[in-house]
């Protein structure tokens, strides 16, 4: 039981503090005022490392770059004495020396020659077979002594394999290259058991030959080359040794001229061939120190934190910079850095090294030493995104995670703004995004979708949550943007997939072991929504209509309201997005008219059971039915009909509430004439607490309590209104005195609070039309100085009673230069 109570109050403690986060990022300011034009900075830059602390991290990956050119001098110094070498005996010894060298001496130079012309000319071609032996990811492997000792069967298992029979030679042969529709289920676990048989061939499993294929495999004749190099090596330190040691050129007769100078000439190709030996073995010994012993790859690939296959990816690399530094200038591989090596093998047509790309630049997208860097060269490279954004389309199972893993870094990327615009910048991406989101409820899927669809569905392990979810969380970062907002509208089928995700069933809702994965699909669909819904503009205006005429958004809400009292998180969001799309009038209406919408959202705004996690919902709730009230007179009779005028009023003491009941109050006053005229005589018993809301607070409570005591006294008369004075311990010289105050307070026209002045004009007028003596009140205290300057300081805030974002909507009927009109008429009066 403890241990239970202990794991829902925990889970009730993350969601208020989520419920605090979404209050302060987005509740600071509400539909009632205007916005500030200046953006946030955004999160993800915020919480990004410091410049000094980028500055101070070392890409890892240059010990590769290092180590590759150093082996490289040697190489090159190795090759450059073996060249010279192999020039001093082709014109020295053999074409000077070739008839007087004596027998051993020829053939000694002969072996030489033949031994280390082969190593000197072959080295590109060992070079690249031995690359070529990294090029797929379940065989790759440095060529090294460790490797080759792996097995203590080596040499036996390659003699068996040679003298196998043809026929089964053949039999294998055939069938490595037939060409597979699928593979087994157990094979779907891990790309290397799914990528085993592809249309092209692998580079490390091309049969050389026909017969005994497995030795003439390109990463076997890699080793084969390798053993080679050094026998060469070995045999050239030994037989030159034997020379310089023995200085046995034969003998020289008195007189013979032509064999005056053999004995040198000897000498310096024998030390030639002697250093070019050594250097090669030092080359080889220094890898194999690095390599073997030292564990460089190993050390290189746990800082870079690519995990256990990213071995792969860091044997690749360095060979890459080897071969660069061996082939060109020893400085071209120093160029090089693990990202724009991940570019290249992206944009290969390669399934092993588009995985390999793919994994190197998500893991250094999510690694918070190397983000900032990989995701500014990712974003100032088209193509990249380019091709990030065609593998979202990929739907091939045995294509599953490099899909995955280009959703992942596109999400990271969308995180800052201007490679949000580039992403969204490119042709046909919102499309590509869309084919993430795969609902079990789509209203609006093709033919074409379908059958996709069922492909992807015979793999029962296919990831479809992740791609939802990494689908759901780019369309989040990219709506961040105004024109994004425009573009997720306008994507074709995109904004009933979203409304979609906003679906909970009850027993989701109620379920408190619901999966975190269901919770979070809801949560970033109704994220999204609010966030298409709260866009500014011509385009704001447009979202907002299309999303309340999908016939599924007012009522996935009302769901979520009705039974998702233990997801408060999910209802605010949900209620936010009613406020937005209240902004219109038509979604006002719409919202109105739905059955039960208006009575859960009552419903919230007064429960009393679970203060800690509503006390931000709860004024979320407040806001929303302010603005389906305001400004329709249908929703006004709706809410009287639910009988909830009491509890507003009873409401106005709790400060939780206070604000958003004041509003709506106010809003039933103004809207609901005729035959409600009694149902809302009940609000004057409001009338002391009103009164002394706007003697003792201050701004936004301040505000709508002038403004709902400028409507309160029109359902009173001049007998009533004293009464009313009198239960307030409020006098009329005490209230005129406050409004005349407020007006020399709020000199211009505040952003906070900008119907101060209208609400305390209007209040003045209704204070001097029922009672002539506060004329004389309001003129002794300079009423009429303070409304001369309202009218110089008067500004375009005043005249609105929401606003999206910085422009105003639902403009007031009266002008506030009428109303200034109106009181200078009856301080003079007429």
């Amino acid at each position: 039981m403890d241990r239970g109570k202990s794991k829902e109050d925990g889970s009730i403690h993350l969601q208020v503090v989520e419920l605090q986060r979404l209050s302060e990022s987005y509740g600071s300011t509400t539909i009632f005022e205007p916005q500030s034009s200046i953006e946030k900075r955004d999160s993800s830059i915020a919480n990004s490392v410091s410049p000094t602390e980028v500055a101070a991290v070392r890409a890892p990956e240059k010990k590769l770059t290092l180590f590759a050119l150093r082996l490289a001098i040697f190489e090159k110094a190795a090759t450059g004495l073996g060249t010279l070498g192999f020039i001093w005996a082709t014109v020295v010894l053999l074409g000077g020396f070739a008839i007087t060298l004596d027998k051993t001496d020829f053939w000694f130079i002969t072996i030489i020659l033949v031994i280390e012309g082969t190593r000197i000319f072959s080295r590109s071609h060992e070079l690249e077979w031995q690359h070529q032996a990294t090029w797929s990811i379940a065989d790759a492997g440095i060529n090294s002594f460790r490797a080759l000792r792996s097995s203590s069967h080596f040499i036996i298992k390659a003699v068996k394999r040679c003298f196998r029979p043809i026929l089964l030679i053949r039999k294998q042969s055939s069938s490595s290259r037939e060409m597979s529709v699928g593979s087994s289920a157990a094979k779907f676990g891990s790309w290397e058991g799914r990528r085993q048989r592809t249309r092209m061939w692998k580079s490390s499993d091309v049969p050389v030959l026909p017969y005994a294929p497995w030795l003439f495999l390109s990463r076997n004749i890699s080793r084969l080359l390798y053993w080679l190099q050094l026998a060469s090596a070995t045999a050239c330190v030994v037989l030159s040794l034997m020379k310089l040691i023995r200085h046995n050129y034969g003998t020289i007769e008195k007189g013979d001229s032509d064999k005056r100078n053999r004995k040198a000439a000897l000498n310096i190709f024998y030390a030639l061939a002697l250093a070019e030996a050594l250097l090669f073995l030092m080359e080889k010994l220094y890898w194999e120190w690095k390599v073997s012993y030292r564990k460089l790859l190993e050390d290189v690939n746990n800082e870079c934190e690519l995990g256990p296959s990213g071995i792969v990816s860091i044997r690749r690399f360095f060979y890459d910079a080897y071969s660069k530094c061996v082939e060109g200038s020893i400085f071209d591989g120093l160029k090089m850095d693990m990202v724009t090596f991940a570019f290249d093998l992206l944009a290969s047509n390669s399934p092993d090294e588009q995985l390999i790309g793919v994994r190197i630049l998500r893991q250094f997208a999510e690694n918070e030493r190397f983000s900032d860097d990989t995701l500014q060269k990712i974003g100032t490279n088209i193509s990249v995104i380019e091709r990030l954004v065609e593998m979202l389309n990929w739907k091939d199972p045995q294509e599953e995670e490099i899909r995955r893993s280009a959703a992942e870094i596109l999400a990271r990327l969308a995180g800052k703004k201007q490679n949000s615009l580039r992403v969204a910048g490119i042709p046909g991406a919102m499309e590509s995004i869309s084919s993430l989101l795969q609902t079990n409820r789509s209203f609006s899927t093709s033919a074409d979708e379908i059958g996709e669809k069922k492909i992807i569905l015979d793999h029962v392990h296919y990831g479809f949550w992740t791609f939802n979810h990494l689908g759901l969380l780019i369309l989040k970062k990219l709506a961040r943007d105004h024109d994004n907002c425009g573009k997720i509208g306008n994507t074709r089928g995109l904004l009933p997939k979203i409304i979609d995700f906003t679906h909970a069933e009850e027993r989701l809702l109620k379920n408190e072991n619901a999966t975190i994965t269901q919770i979070l699909t809801v949560k970033r669909s109704l994220q999204l929504v609010r966030m298409l819904a709260s866009t500014t503009g011509a385009t704001g205006h447009q979202l907002r209509r299309e999303i309340s005429e999908i016939v599924f958004t007012i009522s996935n809400i009302r769901d979520i309201l009705r039974h998702g009292e233990k997801q408060p998180v999910l209802q605010k969001l949900a209620i936010e997005i009613l406020t937005n799309l209240a902004i219109e009038e038509e979604a006002t209406e719409r919202t109105g008219g739905t059955g039960g919408i208006l009575k859960e959202l009552f419903n919230i705004f007064f429960n009393q059971e679970k203060p800690d996690s509503y006390n931000h919902v709860r004024p979320a709730a407040g806001e929303a039915l302010a603005m389906l009230s305001l400004d329709s007179k249908n929703n006004c009779h709706r809410l009287l009909k639910l009988k909830v005028l009491d509890r507003l009023i009873g409401a106005l003491q709790i400060p939780v509430l206070r604000v958003n009941a004041a509003r709506i109050l106010r809003n039933l006053c103004i809207y609901s004439q005729g035959d409600c005229f009694h149902q809302l005589k009940g609000v004057t018993v409001s009338a002391p607490t009103v009164l002394k809301a706007i003697m003792s607070e201050e701004n936004k409570l301040q505000e709508v309590m002038l403004g709902l005591a400028a409507e309160v006294f029109k359902f009173m008369t001049s007998e009533e209104s004293n009464i009313m004075f009198e239960r307030s311990e409020v006098t009329e010289a005490g209230l005129a005195q406050k409004i005349v105050d407020i007006l020399r307070k709020y000199e211009h026209p505040p952003i906070k609070v900008p119907r101060i002045r209208r609400f305390s004009i209007e209040l003045a007028i209704c204070m001097m039309r029922s009672n002539t003596e506060n004329v004389h009140i309001f003129r002794s205290l300079g009423l009429e100085k303070q409304l001369e300057c309202v009218l110089e300081t008067t500004a375009e805030v005043e005249s609105f009673n929401i606003f999206s974002g910085t422009a105003g909507v639902s403009r007031h009927g009266t002008t506030i230069h009428s109303l200034v009109e109106t009181a200078m008429e009856l301080l003079e009066g007429k």
